[in-house]
């Protein structure tokens, strides 16, 4: 039997997101999934907006995730933990993934990997983030607010929540990692000075990052898969590798 070494990583896929191609970008993402080595993978975590809308009822999940879906269970039957940790656009999330045996974490998440330690998150909010965002979560987070939403009926529901993903995407038409000024890098120069952390990995950003702090410690950033290809990084139990070209089109 293969040695299980190998974790995944992956974020900011936008599932459902009505930009450019969504069909080929799920094609795409499937075919990911298909193609990652489940006899020698340890671990695939996600993190954060995988899809760009997901709202969760008691008895009733979107129709669109089913074949990603069948994907992370193929995975987990394989031996494979599959771990996610929610993003902002698919925060509502309550028990139906843990049914189905993934592993839901909240950032930031430390975990030692084969003697690396990891900090691990969606990147929203770490570091700080301006006060309509914060307060627009809060309102997301909000349990009356969320049982209220929760009558709608679930197309009336999608609609509203696809429209308002799309109006906020098309706000944002391009990215680009603002550097050391942005909160995330801030967050990981205080954290790194409060404990030993080897790799700072997070999404959020939509825009490749890979820099070393101070302390030593490497600080990456997911890009999205809105631009081609197949953003991920990979550690093997020994080396880190970030596989996050920057988009031909940007």
């Amino acid at each position: 039997m293969a040695e299980r070494n190998l974790i995944y990583f992956v974020a900011d896929v936008h599932l459902g997101l009505r930009l450019r191609d969504p069909a080929e970008r799920e094609a795409r993402f499937i075919d990911f999934l298909k193609g990652l080595p489940a006899e020698s993978m340890r671990a695939l975590y996600l993190l954060g907006d995988i899809w760009d809308f997901w709202y969760e009822y008691r008895d009733v999940v979107p129709r669109s995730s089913s074949r990603v879906v069948a994907q992370f269970i193929r995975l987990m039957d394989a031996g494979v933990e599959v771990w996610f940790c929610p993003g902002n656009h698919d925060i509502w999330t309550y028990s139906y993934f843990e049914e189905l045996g993934m592993k839901r974490f909240e950032q930031p998440y430390h975990v030692t990997i084969d003697g690396k330690d990891f900090c691990l998150g969606h990147g929203d909010l770490l570091g700080g983030a301006p006060f309509g965002y914060t307060l627009m979560l809060k309102v997301f987070r909000c349990r009356p607010l969320q049982r209220l939403f929760s009558t709608l009926h679930p197309w009336l529901a999608y609609r509203i929540g696809l429209g308002w993903s799309n109006s906020s995407r098309r706000q944002h038409a391009h990215y680009e990692f603002p550097g050391e000024k942005a909160p995330i890098y801030q967050f990981a120069l205080a954290e790194s000075q409060k404990r030993h952390v080897d790799i700072f990995l997070f999404g959020h950003y939509h825009a490749h990052a890979d820099m070393t702090l101070p302390s030593g410690a490497r600080f990456c950033i997911l890009k999205d898969w809105l631009g081609g290809g197949t953003p991920h990084a990979v550690f093997n139990g020994a080396s880190f590798e970030l596989h996050s070209p920057a988009s031909p089109a940007e």
